[in-house]
């Protein structure tokens, strides 16, 4: 029997946000959503039956990490990803592209080969081509896969910046070659180009005609303000194709995903989430607590008196500033989850009111508060 062929469709706009459905053959994703980070095949600190209870619909790993350990021939052998961990939500898989610039010391870039780096694990050398990128993402078997690409860090040298983009267009047509057609899996382009507006239009330009399933915009979250990112966006979401899918990847705060659904956005990512559970930072609606701070030692409310979800409501301030201030497990475990559960409430909240017309009031309530 044939699978669901991947597809989306745009349900309800308001100005440039929209909502929409983006339907796999393992289940579908109400946009704009948000992608929990899983970079080696776990959620940190989470199990994902938890994660999906809190209604995540995809989650996202890492190809570059997983090349690495354990290794595609043995994830393969198990089944693919979702085996391996025991998955049932859609799995995007990065192409390892991001990984090219934070780990800029220990690689450099070639044309036609492609990323040559040592593991910062062993210093083993790899060669992560284009092709050789999307064969692992195919081995994994995920059901979304990006296209590999040059992901630089923020610059002003527009020479610099446009020979980034053009060899990312060009790995971009490599990838999808490599790809072919997969009716039931879906590869999206990465739109470069820094801060450089004409930059971001040729490389979206070129993308749209070697057509993908969905479109991300790349190279943001790399140390420009938000109001940059903003401008960037802004100048996307009129010429960006209204019928594929819109992913900002690595991004962000909850208000950086407010203004980026206001522009167009459907499909985010970040680590902030889960990597700030487990430093003791947690998102409320009242904005950012770090429950570290002494102040929360004879606070026995909860972080959200309204999160029913879990029972996570019945843990004081008190508590959890004990839990990590003596390094206990727990800590980790619960606010990382009050994290992903708070962003999910978010993406529900947006979808809500895009929905109602109202999304702009939500965002200007919202959007200096989180």
């Amino acid at each position: 029997m044939a699978l669901k062929k991947f597809s989306f469709n745009v349900i309800q706009k308001h100005k440039y946000a929209r909502c929409g459905v983006i339907k796999t053959h393992r289940g579908n994703i109400n946009t704009p959503a948000f992608m929990p980070v899983g970079t080696q095949a776990t959620v940190k600190a989470t199990f994902l039956n938890d994660i999906k209870k809190t209604g995540s619909e995809i989650i996202l790993s890492n190809t570059y990490h997983l090349m690495l350990r354990p290794g595609v021939d043995r994830v393969k052998a198990a089944g693919g990803l979702h085996s391996f961990m025991n998955c049932s939500l859609p799995i995007l898989t990065d192409s390892g592209g991001f990984q090219v610039m934070s780990l800029s010391k220990l690689n450099k870039v070639d044309r036609e080969k492609g990323a040559i780096f040592n593991s910062h694990i062993d210093g083993k050398k790899y060669i992560l081509s284009p092709e050789e990128s999307i064969k692992i993402q195919k081995g994994l078997n995920s059901d979304i896969v990006m296209v590999m690409d040059e992901c630089p860090k923020k610059s002003k040298d527009y020479n610099l910046i446009n020979k980034s983009m053009e060899l990312s267009t060009y790995w971009a047509k490599r990838s999808k070659k490599t790809f072919g057609n997969i009716p039931h899996k879906a590869l999206f382009g990465i739109v470069q180009g820094g801060l450089f507006d004409d930059l971001r239009e040729k490389s979206l330009n070129e993308l749209v005609k070697i057509n993908f399933d969905g479109y991300a915009v790349g190279g943001l979250a790399v140390g420009e303000t938000q109001k940059e990112m903003f401008k960037v966006l802004d100048n996307l979401k009129k010429i960006m194709p209204e019928e594929k899918p819109r992913y900002l990847m690595g991004v962000g705060t909850p208000s950086d995903i407010l203004g980026a659904v206001k522009r167009g956005i459907d499909m985010f990512d970040c680590v902030l989430p889960t990597r700030s559970g487990r430093t003791g930072l947690a998102f409320t609606w009242d904005g950012k607590i770090n429950i570290r701070n002494s102040k929360y030692q004879k606070d026995n409310t909860p972080l959200d008196s309204n999160c029913t979800n879990f029972d996570l409501n019945k843990y004081s301030k008190n508590y959890l500033n004990h839990l990590f201030n003596t390094n206990e497990i727990l800590a980790s475990m619960i606010l990382t989850l009050h994290n992903i559960n708070f962003y999910q409430e978010l993406m529900k909240s947006i979808r809500h009111h895009i929905k109602n017309g109202t999304f702009d009031h939500f965002h200007d309530k919202y959007i200096g508060r989180l």
